[in-house]
């Protein structure tokens, strides 16, 4: 093997997002599958330290883009860079230490422990022939604490209810301990308590420690209360991508959903929150 090939053969240095730079930029980036065009021409930058929600009607093309930013597809025309450099060159291992995902499906069936599910996000971090470290076993153990899973870590993941596995799923990201997390509709099986306690969590990593969130979320009001920004998709597209203040309005809502509805602050949960007007 020559140097150049050598060279080419390297993954780009894996380094620590600061706040406020460029994470990802996107360069009239499309997708198709087959004939479908799924998205078209994007062009957006997301920097880092920052929560940012993904909305839209279904088959819009929120998964689709999330499956770019992670690296599991690539973009027909366009380009995706990621730290300044294009996604696809990154080694997939050094790329997990970076980016991690919270599926919207999760489906295993393996007679896996809880415990060795999650332990399953520093796979990255551990040589093929390896063993965990202490500090592996930390992480998993923090993280399964975080999410209030601790008491079923030796449980069957076969044995738990669809809101008990997307539970542990969240803590496998957060075992991860990546500087960027997507999450595609990631507590869409999950009752308001532990909605709220999974989107507490990562709002704090974005306040705290400085991580970025990009979240997939249907529920208009949660992102109005989580988010710094939101990117609005329709048809493949995006329509408005801003602030909260900035682009969650009636107008927008009635141009996306095409459902009437008032966006107004709220005082009890001190966010902006949507009314909807039913139908009699």
């Amino acid at each position: 093997m020559d140097v150049q090939q050598y060279k080419r053969k390297q993954s780009p240095k894996v380094v620590k997002l600061s706040n406020n730079i460029t994470a990802y930029k996107l360069t009239n980036a499309s997708y198709n599958y087959g004939t479908i065009q799924a998205l078209e021409s994007l062009n957006f930058t997301l920097n880092s330290g920052k929560f940012y929600g993904i909305v839209g009607p279904n088959g819009c093309g929120k998964t689709t883009l999330l499956d770019l930013l992670i690296g599991s597809k690539e973009p027909a025309t366009g380009a995706v860079l990621f730290n300044d450099q294009e996604l696809q060159s990154y080694e997939k291992r050094h790329l997990a230490r970076q980016v991690a995902l919270v599926p919207q499906d999760f489906n295993i069936g393996f007679d896996y422990t809880v415990e060795e599910v999650v332990l399953m996000g520093r796979h990255p971090y551990i040589n093929r022939f390896g063993s965990p470290s202490a500090r592996d076993w930390q992480l998993v153990e923090q993280a399964m604490a975080t999410i209030g899973i601790s008491h079923f870590g030796k449980r069957s993941i076969t044995e738990l209810s669809g809101g008990e596995k997307q539970r542990v799923v969240v803590a496998r990201a957060l075992a991860q301990d990546t500087e960027i997390l997507l999450f595609d509709e990631a507590t869409s099986n999950l009752d308001v308590q532990y909605t709220l306690q999974i989107f507490n969590e990562v709002r704090q990593l974005v306040q705290g420690a400085g991580r970025t969130v990009i979240a997939v979320i249907h529920n208009l009001n949660l992102a109005a209360a989580y988010c710094d920004e939101i990117i609005f998709m329709q048809n493949g597209t995006i329509l408005k991508h801003g602030t909260v203040a900035e682009v969650m309005t009636g107008e927008t809502i009635q141009q996306v959903f095409g459902v009437e509805s008032e966006v107004r602050f709220d005082d009890f949960s001190g966010t902006q929150q949507v009314s909807y007007r039913y139908g009699k």
